[in-house]
């Protein structure tokens, strides 16, 4: 069996070393690990491969607490420490940054820890199967991975089973919302739920008085047993209130000194203008309209535009306006009015915005301001902004995501 010492991670569960030269990614393995691993597949630049035995552990590598690994692929870096996981976050920002863009960055103090590694997700979405199985995917497969707690979880011990029971094959996944009024469960189905399906679930909740609402979603179609509403505070004295099937950031501690790092990115003083690209429901137009600017929201989720309306005229935030469309039509759109905002918000999902480059810098807004959840796809787009005259000019990162490879990146680039 060859041998191999891992020097670093990828923005995924493998830890990287060489055998003869060439690179080898080996999952569940971490940074000082000498292991003794067993190829499982050769590419032409890289091969893939297993532990087969742990001859001398990392000094950052530490056993799961949770005892659902490494079968469960929810939380692929939980083998190592906390503390490396903050820097080995920064230091794969960092080299992203300088590989793609030729930009330096110092990993120290690049990323923001979290001030809880456990217990720290608001919303925890589970796979469901057959006979009310509640679990997640096993890594690398489809098959599911069945749990009574999850560690990552707000309430660690509250996993959905009685609505998956109920709710049987009809039943893809549940996520659980919480707030500091209790929890809500979102049950995402394969067809629109009936007068069946809802049934079921209304005395699923009357027996667990901890179920404040059931949103059942399928087939275009959404029916609410009890409440849907969650609330949380963006900032002191900004508190949201959303439907529970919306999306929202997950770890709440952390989007409060997220939404304070772009508040401070963008330096709004009265009528200020900004375009808010992707804003959901008011994650960062909300906080930056108390500040005085009029901003512009912008979201394909016509559900997410009315909820950011309706916050928006509790807190009596005459300028801020909501639409419901397409960001890439609204950039063109605004392009064609000769609109030109002060700051450009982008906050993409996962894949990126790089269709969105281009009109975005056509509005020559003096700051872009871009958040994202996916560095790779991140600096591809900056790598295309930078094309169009902007350069880079601070970038802050946030761990939301402890025991998992993923971060956020906030980027202020500003037009030369």
């Amino acid at each position: 069996m060859p041998e191999i010492e891992i020097n670093t991670m990828t923005f995924g569960p493998y830890g990287v070393g060489r055998i003869d030269g060439k690179s080898v990614m080996v999952p569940h393995a971490a940074p000082g690990d000498l292991l003794e691993v067993a190829l499982k597949s050769e590419r032409r630049d890289y091969a893939i491969a297993r532990i087969d035995r742990v001859i001398r552990p990392g000094a950052n590598r530490r056993e799961p607490p949770c005892r659902f690994l490494p079968r469960c692929g929810g939380c692929d870096w939980q083998h190592i420490e906390y503390s490396a996981q903050v820097a080995l976050k920064a230091q794969l920002i960092a080299a992203e940054f300088r590989h793609v863009l030729g930009v330096d960055l110092d990993p120290e103090g690049l990323v923001e820890a979290a001030p809880a590694e456990f217990a720290y997700r608001s919303r925890t979405r589970f796979k469901t199967g057959a006979g009310g199985c509640v679990g997640f995917h096993e890594a690398g497969s489809n098959s599911i991975v069945e749990i009574d707690r999850c560690m990552v979880a707000a309430a660690p011990d509250r996993v959905p089973r009685a609505l998956a029971a109920a709710l049987g094959k009809r039943c893809s996944e549940i996520e659980v919302a919480n707030d500091d009024h209790g929890e809500l469960q979102i049950a995402h189905l394969a067809k629109a739920p009936g007068n069946a399906e809802v049934s079921r679930a209304r005395d699923v909740m009357s027996r667990d008085g901890a179920i404040r609402g059931i949103v059942l979603r399928g087939g275009n179609e959404r029916r609410v047993i009890g409440e849907a509403k969650i609330s949380f505070d963006l900032e002191p004295g900004c508190t949201i209130e959303i439907d529970a099937d919306l999306f929202s950031q997950v770890n709440r501690a952390q989007n409060v000194k997220l939404i304070a790092t772009v508040a401070s990115m963008a330096a709004v003083g009265e009528k200020t203008g900004v375009l808010d690209l992707f804003c959901g429901a008011g994650n960062f137009s909300l906080p930056l309209a108390r500040r005085g600017a009029r901003v512009t929201g912008v979201d394909a989720d016509a559900l997410a535009i009315a909820g950011a309306q309706q916050n928006a005229a509790r807190m009596g935030l005459k300028d801020a306006q909501f639409i419901a469309m397409k960001a890439s039509e609204t950039a063109r759109f605004f392009d064609r009015a000769r609109y030109r905002p002060d700051v450009v918000i982008v906050d993409p999902p996962r894949t990126g915005a790089l269709d969105l480059m281009g009109s975005v810098a056509r509005l020559h807004p003096p700051a872009v301001i871009y958040v994202s959840c996916d560095t790779t796809t991140l600096v591809r787009d900056l790598q295309s902004l930078r094309a169009n005259g902007y350069e880079i000019d601070r970038v802050r990162g946030f761990d939301f995501f402890p025991n998992t490879h993923h971060v956020e990146v906030a980027v202020h680039a500003l037009l030369t």
